[in-house]
């Protein structure tokens, strides 16, 4: 099964794009993330006709998930994350595809920090923690998957300075997604390439999508249980 996370950063915008590579990649499941469209905004029919059920949470302006599957309809888990009755932010969403769980995830960005923007964000991590933690304990075939806003290590970002006050790569963001990964889950893209510099997410300022300066902010977390299927 062919799994992937895609920030569309404004899905109606982008949709040409969105369909044009599922055609050429044919991934069996997609999280997708920063939809910035309302429920109703969002392209179902068009999806559908290119083959893929979704379910999705939408939000006008920002934020937003979704969860795509081809030739299969993700039957809805879970459309936000538990802990915390009165955040409304479209940032979580979890469904079973073909016996497995898939979540879409777009973690806070944290800026400016130090703030209650950043205090947000570690309170949403401490959140998905304790909530990805239930999966462990039940040992079920999960993936959460999405856009973290965190440069695990030093590995994920392009040798510089300038990003040094950002909340993406603050020890108290790396720690958080560490902690998280200690439960049990497997970082699918650093156990593959353990030595590699790839990167997900490039600022489009000062020429970093030519120069290659980008950081990996957008991660495939693997439960123990698919661990033996990954490659």
């Amino acid at each position: 099964m062919k799994i992937a996370t895609f920030n569309i950063n404004n899905i109606n915008r982008r949709l040409p794009n969105l369909l044009a590579w599922m055609r050429a990649a044919k991934p069996d499941v997609v999280a997708l993330q920063e939809l910035k469209a309302s429920d109703g905004e969002f392209p179902a029919d068009a999806i559908e006709r290119a083959g893929y059920g979704a379910v999705w949470r939408g939000q006008k302006t920002w934020n937003g998930v979704a969860i795509l599957a081809r030739n299969a309809q993700p039957i809805l888990t879970r459309d936000r994350l538990p802990g915390k009755p009165g955040d409304l932010e479209a940032r979580y969403i979890e469904a079973a595809v073909r016996g497995i769980i898939v979540s879409s995830i777009y973690l806070p960005n944290g800026n400016p920090q130090p703030g209650p923007k950043f205090d947000y964000k570690l309170d949403w991590f401490a959140r998905l923690k304790r909530h990805a933690k239930t999966f462990i304990k039940q040992d079920l075939p999960v993936v959460l998957a999405g856009d973290f806003n965190v440069a695990p290590d030093e590995i994920d970002i392009y040798p510089t300075r300038s990003w040094d006050k950002d909340a993406l790569i603050q020890p108290k963001s790396r720690a958080a997604f560490a902690s998280l990964v200690a439960q049990g889950w497997c970082d699918a893209i650093r156990e593959l390439n353990p030595q590699k510099r790839i990167y997900t997410f490039w600022d489009y300022k000062r020429n970093r999508w030519p120069r290659d300066a980008g950081l990996r902010l957008d991660h495939l977390l693997l439960s123990p249980a698919l661990v033996s299927r990954l490659g």
